[in-house]
């Protein structure tokens, strides 16, 4: 029987071990999409306790709690870290065989050099140990970012954002890269009208516009385009249930957009019409520029009225979707393609019912102009765990070039979610050393070695050309 997660935790064979230790183990974290707070590192933050670094905005967390009959005021509410740090270790027990039980123990172990097991018994413990070592300056989220080994973060940011501390962050030297990525979801959320306008209202302030043609809404979008450029970002995201292709002309859709405008409610068919003009113009803005674009499909978003209405979006409260997906995805890309304005893309499901689709798709338009210029994205969301990596990465191996995968992110609003990278690391190096053992793949470690150092950070650190 094995120890509970020592150093050759998920690794089944001496390959795996060779390959994880050897190889992994020593790459630099490329974090090329996550939902962290750019403030935090422009101002170097000590968090005060284990409670706001590790559940502060947490909804996998959230979630746990909820299921394990938590009041939500443990979760979101007024309670006390403590309290809510309490509650958490209440239901740590029973998150056995969920990702939550690996990740917690791997990040006490990690940052905090902590091997107990996280229960009632031992809460008050690790909380005040975990809280010593955070008041100290080696815990500052800085030296959190050094400690785990990372080179580059992306973050997630509007089209409005000022990106001032981003430039703070460069301006101070700070060695590990710490870019926007450009996330404009509000600028085609026509569906309620209200929000959509005064957004508009801000983009036409923010981007010294007037906005009252469509035309003028794509000038104002490209210049905040050129200026996030101008800020180091090379990287787009859009969050979709699933890709839009409907067939529109430029008329009908300066016609959709004063209609929205002035208020009015449009048509299901109006909405899909105009996010589909706008994903092809985000495409042709990122192309211009040589950007990746990066499409997360297949959520299905603020399932429960009552609690989106009391706790907002990103609570806990979304699933999977089983929309229609390959042949709007299809359609999309070709479009683009058809118009020499395909760029870099990394397509990423939610549902894993697509991950044969989504392996496949990505073959339909990689044109030899930069190896795998077309990505099956990680495992996302609910699917970055063990059983959803595995799948991921055999559906790629089968139909795609495992060589060419741009490897792992956190997806996460922790600093201390940098663990997520060795996890997908070891169950990788499993995968691998176990074709090995069976006689599946040469045991060829120079070959294997090169393969893995790939995925893990240098396939990432060439394919986005952050420089």
């Amino acid at each position: 029987m094995k120890n509970f997660m020592d150093e050759d935790f998920l690794l089944q064979t001496n390959t795996a071990k060779e390959l994880y230790h050897n190889y992994a183990a020593k790459m630099p974290i490329f974090d090329y999409h996550c939902h962290i707070n750019p403030q935090d590192i422009a101002e170097d933050k000590q968090f005060e306790n284990i409670t706001q670094v590790w559940l502060y905005g947490d909804h996998y967390k959230w979630r746990g709690m909820r299921t394990n009959g938590v009041d939500e005021r443990y979760c979101t509410g007024d309670a006390s870290d403590w309290e809510k740090f309490e509650k958490w270790a209440e239901t740590v027990p029973y998150t056995l065989r969920n990702p939550l039980f690996h990740w917690t123990h791997l990040e006490l172990q990690r940052f905090f050099g902590i091997h107990k097991i996280l229960s009632p018994e031992t809460a008050k413990e690790i909380w005040d140990e975990c809280n010593a070592k955070l008041q100290t300056p080696e815990y500052s989220v800085r030296n959190i970012i050094r400690m785990a080994n990372v080179h580059t973060i992306c973050t997630t940011d509007d089209p409005v954002d000022s990106l001032n501390y981003h430039r703070q962050i460069k301006n101070d030297g700070f060695e590990v890269n710490v870019l926007p990525a450009w996330r404009p979801d509000n600028a085609m959320a026509v569906e309620n009208v209200t929000a959509f306008n005064k957004y508009i209202d801000k983009l036409s302030s923010v981007a010294e516009i007037e906005i009252k043609t469509f035309n003028h809404l794509i000038e104002a979008l490209d210049k905040r385009h050129r200026f996030f450029h101008d800020n180091g970002c090379r990287l787009s995201d859009h969050g979709l249930e699933t890709a839009l292709a409907e067939e529109y002309t430029e008329g009908e859709i300066e016609y959709i957009f004063n209609r929205v405008r002035s208020g009015e409610t449009l048509t299901r068919e109006s909405v899909l019409k105009f996010k589909s003009a706008m994903l092809v113009e985000f495409g042709i803005m990122d192309h211009s520029r040589g950007w990746t674009q990066q499409f997360h499909i297949g959520a299905l978003r603020n399932n429960n009225t009552r609690l989106f209405n009391q706790l907002g979006p990103d609570t806990g409260f979304d699933s999977i979707g089983d929309f229609e997906v390959a042949r709007p995805l299809s359609k999309l890309l070709d479009k683009l393609d058809r118009e020499d304005k395909l760029c870099k893309t990394v397509l990423y499901n939610l549902n894993p019912r697509d991950n044969e689709l989504f392996a496949t798709m990505i073959g339909n338009f990689q044109d030899g102009s930069v190896p795998g210029k077309i990505q099956y994205g990680s495992g996302w969301w609910f699917l970055d765990q063990k059983n959803g990596m595995e799948r991921q990465l055999n559906a790629l191996s089968n139909l795609g070039l495992l060589s060419r995968f741009v490897g792992m992110l956190t997806d996460s609003r922790s600093f201390l979610s940098y663990p997520r990278h060795e996890y997908f690391r070891r169950i990788l190096c499993n995968l691998l050393g176990n074709d090995v053992e069976n006689g599946e793949i040469p045991h060829d470690m120079n070959l294997l070695g090169n393969m893995v150092e790939n995925i893990c950070f240098n396939n990432a650190k060439e394919y986005f050309n952050f420089g």
